[in-house]
């Protein structure tokens, strides 16, 4: 039987927007990592994906619910819905000090959905330059009348889009309409912390009526940030200043799916007006589980040693290549071969400034590391991102810091004679 294709048009034009990628060097592929390679990439930050702790608790979960259904049978709205996940929420929104919380089957999901309904005809949203995806396509379907970006963690630049909107929408001035302001408290691909208390000051002082509110995505910063891996909202003491906060759990907490924390009137708007809410087959037993397992191990404290070693791998790590890049500072090249932040970065994750991201990641990964190049449109800059995790041990990572100066050297010294010829 002959394959089915695209009718001849259609084919030409997804082929050629294909190459176009290609040549661009933009082109995605679905990859597997080598087996025996050391994990610098995923963001299974605690290592709890592969936890003989976390996999004991999960199965001792679903031991305790012995007939336990296999899918969940639909929308959450119709059949999807069980005690266990409503309990679920009241545990996770206590964990994280809020009043509220709403289970969503991912963060893409609950960020698309938050943006979509909430902002009001007449009100404005402003977002951080590199605010996630998902928050962009759910922009796009709001009734906000305006979407602005920031600068990236400028709270000058913010507050001057702030005091200009004040400036020309009497409504938001007077407190009839609303401004939403959207922050990650850990940015995936350059693992600096925004700056949420600057922030929140900022908006107190503009905003009398108490109509700006900022809706904080802590996908990063959960298990990771804060007390017992609350997240930076209660590192900071700030969870009665936050309209919304969104917690993942594939991340951090090897599970799948995401909550929403908010007020019970929130709460109830999003159950009757978010879309990936109320017209998806909500998640299963098993997958809830799963993330009742992995709060456990929060709540007992028994990550509280899985953090402490990841932040002093990463002032390691930070340290090694400082290091590198000061054993070759002689060279004019080297910024543009690599450059890295000179302050230790608040996260695990390590945004690596070259040039050359393509070859950098391919020698890491022929020498067994797995690390990803990340390229703009994506980024704005070209980088290699490093993430580490409590598995991780100091040998590990100074063998990937050997592997970069490797080549880094290589790369400076071709350059060099290319210069002299």
């Amino acid at each position: 039987m002959e394959d089915f294709k695209p009718a001849p048009g259609l084919e030409t034009a997804l082929h050629a927007r294909l190459q176009k990628r290609l040549k661009n060097s933009t082109l995605r592929r679905l990859t597997t990592a080598p087996t025996g390679s050391i994990d610098f990439s995923s963001n299974d930050f605690l290592s709890l994906s592969t936890s003989p702790l976390l996999r004991e608790t999960f199965l001792s979960e679903l031991a305790a619910h012995p007939t336990f259904p296999l899918g969940s049978g639909g929308s959450r709205l119709l059949d999807g819905n069980s005690p266990y996940a409503l309990a679920l929420e009241s545990t996770i929104a206590t964990f994280h000090r809020a009043p509220a919380a709403l289970l969503f089957n991912s963060g893409f999901d609950a960020n698309a959905g938050v943006f979509a309904c909430v902002p009001q005809p007449g009100d404005v949203i402003v977002h951080d330059a590199l605010i996630h995806a998902s928050v962009h396509d759910g922009m796009r379907l709001s009734r906000a009348s305006k979407t602005l970006p920031f600068a990236h963690n400028d709270v000058d630049d913010l507050e001057r889009i702030l005091t200009s909107l004040l400036a020309s929408h009497p409504g938001l001035a007077s407190g009839q309409t609303n401004g939403f302001i959207a922050l990650e408290s850990v940015y995936s691909m350059d693992g600096d912390i925004a700056p949420l208390a600057a922030i929140t000051t900022l908006t107190s002082t503009l905003f009398p009526h108490r109509n700006a509110h900022i809706i904080l995505d802590e996908a990063h910063g959960t298990g990771v940030l804060g007390p017992q891996g609350r997240g930076l909202v209660c590192a900071l003491g700030l969870e009665n200043r936050i309209f919304a906060r969104l917690h993942t759990f594939g991340k951090a907490l090897a599970a799948g799916g995401a909550a929403v924390l908010c007020s019970p009137l929130v709460r109830e708007y999003l159950v009757n007006y978010a879309r990936p809410l109320i017209y998806t087959t909500f998640m299963p037993f098993p997958s809830l589980a799963g993330v009742r397992a992995a709060y456990g191990l929060l709540e007992s404290g028994a990550t509280k040693p899985l953090v402490k070693h990841l932040t002093a791998l990463t002032a390691y790590m930070h340290a090694l290549l400082l290091g590198l890049l000061g054993r070759y500072k002689q060279y004019p090249n080297l910024a543009r071969t690599l450059s890295v932040a000179a302050d230790p970065p608040p996260s695990p994750i390590f945004s690596l400034q070259t040039e050359h991201p393509r070859s950098l990641a391919a020698w890491c990964q022929e020498g067994g590391f797995v690390v990803r190049a990340v390229v703009p449109p994506t980024v704005p800059t070209r980088r290699v991102r490093v993430c580490l995790h409590a598995g991780n041990s100091r040998e590990e990572v100074e063998a990937l810091v050997a592997s970069i100066e490797e080549w880094v050297k290589g790369r400076l010294e071709g350059e060099s004679g290319r210069a002299k010829l």
